[in-house]
Order: structure tokens, then C-alpha cells, then sequence
């Protein structure tokens, strides 16, 4: 049996009419193609981007892998300057990416093989890479699981405290600079208090300042600090009285009032029950200097200490449970125009999540409430 010899051209219109949704009978009707077979060949070499093989005569054995070899000496020498010439400084090295871009240019002009030899890249090699630039790229796990620490915590941590927390939480080690670079580009990193600059005046010990910054307590109940806030956020002025324990940082007693009255203070001390000689350190505002408080102290066996006059760093610890109270609740969300008892259920609720579950580095990354419980 004779075999039937189609052109270049006829190879090349089956092509583009099988591409443009024509069905083989039309095909063979107006080419005079003899059989089916002959397009799913040509169809077959159209898509492994073989079409150098359109140009074989018929009989010809249809052989893969050749290569370099079928060209000309003169013609591998002009693939190989035209090719090294675009990627000069490659020389005969190229990332994946540059050779999956550089054989798309000239597969229509060379044959794959021919290309991939000039690199000395293997057919199998090439295609592998391409399959895998064609997958999708999965979601970094250390940006999801950074996104999820800073949603479950409503954004107040710091990339600090969010690195420790990918460690303790997930075993994930990341570098700090790497968690601060993430959440800066996704806007995550946590608002930044305002600071507050004091006005220095000349000291005057009401009483003597016997706490003296020394902010750390061996026990529970042996050293604690007070004092008060404004809760400016709704349509009347509240005020927050609250004790603070320097053991554990935890705040053991607290009043919300809208009068800043010696009563008010004297509530919160009257919701403990302090061991003789427990040192209660405050600033020298009126209340803490009033005849009322220094009674209550002395009849419950309580040491006074007040910091100096304008150095509300003497009282630290109690201004920064302060000033992270109001950041991480009315500041964050711009609650403004509040009523008072949504004032302060905001505030309740807030204290209850400082004292059980909010971490603290200074306590190995535990609540107040944990660390208590973890010692004990």
C-alpha cells in the first residue's frame, strides 16, 4: 500500500482548523486527509510543541530526543549565538523561569529539544519545572498563622509578643525581624500608645516613697500599687479606681464611679483582705492624702508609699495597666458617644480578659491569673 504524502501546509491548516473546533470529517472533506489517525498525529506533535516534525518526509522514521543533531553545524552555531546573546551573562546556566520565558519565544521557531540542548537541560527536566510553575503557590503557613494570632487577640499584641506566641502556640521559630516585616506589610502591627511626657516639679514626700521602683514582689499581696483614671468616652466623666498586685501584675480590686471622692478610693481598698504590713504605693493625689485614707491604712495595717510629686514613673506599673486598658478598647475601636453602663462593661470585660488570659512576657508568657496558679 502506497502511503499518501500530505504538504507542510495541509499539516498546518488540519491544525488550525482542529483548533478552531472543526470535526475531522469537515477536516478530511476539504484537505483530503485519508484517515483519523493522521490528525490525532499531527495534533499529538502540535501539542508536545514537536512541530519540527511536520517537516519530515513521509516514511521517514519519526524519532524524539535528536536534538542539536538535526541541525547543521552552521545552523546549531546561529541558534546558540542567538540564544547566548539575550542571556549573555548567563552563559550556558539559566534559572527556571528565564528558560520556561525563553522557550515559549522560540518554540515556534526551533524545535524544544534543540532549544533545551543549548542549555543542557533534559527534555524530562524542563517539563517538570514548567508543571511546577503552573501549580499554585500555597499561602506562606508563618503569614497565616501570624493572621490568626493577630485576629483571635483583636491586633493589641506587638510582632514581640506575636513571635513568642508562634513559638508557644505552634513550635513555629521565626526571627522577630521577619514577623515585624509581615505585619507592617499587612497592617497589623498594634497602635501605638500615646506617650505622655511628665511635668517635672520640685519633689514633696507626703510620704516616704518606700517602694522606690522596686516593682518586683515575692509573694502575692506583699506589694501593691493604685491609682485612678478618667474614663472620658461617653456623655458623662467616669472614673476608674484600681489595685494592682506586683506579684503577678494582676489587678485584685477595682471601682468605677462617676465621683472622684475619697468614698471612691476607699471602696476598692475595702475589697481586700491585706496581711498586716502589705505595702500600698499611689501617687500623692488628694484622696491618698486625705485624713480618711491614712486611717483606713493604719486600722488595716497597710504601709503607705507615694512616689514623688510630677513622677508618675514611680507609680509605672499601674499607669501602663492604664494606659493599655484604654489602647486596647476605647482607642482601638474609636468608641465614642458611650453610655455609662456600656462604659463600663467594656471596662469589666477588659479586666477580666488582662487578669485570665492576656500573656505577659515578664511572666513567661502567661496571664496573671495563670501565672498565680501555675507557682501555686
Amino acid at each position: 500500500m502506497v502511503k499518501k504524502a500530505y504538504s507542510l501546509e495541509t499539516k498546518l491548516a488540519c491544525i488550525e482548523m482542529k483548533k478552531a473546533g472543526k470535526s475531522n470529517t469537515v477536516i478530511k472533506e476539504t484537505l483530503g486527509i485519508k484517515n483519523d489517525s493522521q490528525i490525532y498525529t499531527w495534533m499529538k506533535w502540535h501539542e508536545n510543541d514537536e512541530l519540527y516534525r511536520l517537516h519530515q518526509p513521509v516514511g521517514k522514521q519519526y524519532t524524539y530526543g535528536k536534538g542539536m543533531e538535526q541541525l547543521s553545524e552552521v545552523e546549531q552555531l546561529k541558534l546558540q549565538v542567538e540564544l547566548l546573546k539575550k542571556y549573555r551573562s548567563l552563559n550556558k546556566k539559566i534559572d527556571k523561569v528565564s528558560l520556561i520565558k525563553l522557550v515559549e519565544e522560540y518554540k515556534e521557531s526551533y524545535p524544544v529539544s534543540i532549544i533545551l540542548d543549548c542549555f543542557g537541560v533534559k527534555r524530562s527536566t524542563f517539563y517538570r519545572w514548567k508543571a511546577e510553575g503552573e501549580k499554585p503557590i500555597p499561602k506562606d503557613k508563618v503569614v497565616e498563622k501570624i493572621e490568626q494570632l493577630c485576629t483571635e487577640n483583636h491586633f493589641i499584641y506587638g510582632y514581640r509578643t506575636i513571635t513568642r506566641l508562634l513559638k508557644k502556640s505552634f513550635d513555629l521559630v521565626v526571627n522577630r525581624k521577619k514577623v515585624y516585616r509581615i505585619m507592617k506589610e499587612k497592617s497589623w502591627l498594634c497602635r501605638t500608645r500615646q506617650k505622655k511626657t511628665p511635668k517635672l516639679g520640685k519633689p514633696y514626700y507626703v510620704t516616704e516613697n518606700k517602694l522606690n521602683r522596686d516593682f518586683q514582689a515575692d509573694k502575692p499581696m506583699e506589694k501593691l500599687v493604685t491609682d485612678i483614671t478618667y474614663l472620658s468616652f461617653g456623655k458623662c466623666q467616669l472614673y476608674l479606681s484600681s489595685i494592682m498586685d506586683l506579684y503577678n501584675r494582676e489587678i485584685v480590686a477595682y471601682t468605677i464611679s462617676d465621683c472622684q471622692d475619697t468614698d471612691f478610693v476607699l471602696d476598692t481598698i475595702n475589697q481586700l483582705e491585706l496581711p498586716k504590713g502589705a505595702l500600698l504605693h499611689s501617687d500623692q493625689g488628694s484622696v491618698y492624702t486625705s485624713k480618711a485614707y491614712f486611717q483606713t491604712c493604719t486600722e488595716k495595717g497597710i504601709t503607705r508609699s507615694m512616689s514623688r510629686k510630677g513622677t508618675p514613673a514611680d507609680n509605672a506599673c499601674i499607669e501602663w495597666f492604664h494606659s493599655v486598658l484604654k489602647s486596647e478598647t476605647f482607642y482601638l475601636h474609636n468608641w465614642r458617644n458611650l453610655t455609662r453602663d456600656s462604659i463600663t462593661d467594656i471596662v469589666k470585660n477588659y479586666i477580666t480578659f488582662y487578669n485570665e488570659t492576656r500573656i505577659q512576657q515578664r511572666l513567661n508568657d502567661l496571664s496573671p491569673v495563670q501565672y498565680r496558679k501555675f507557682v501555686a
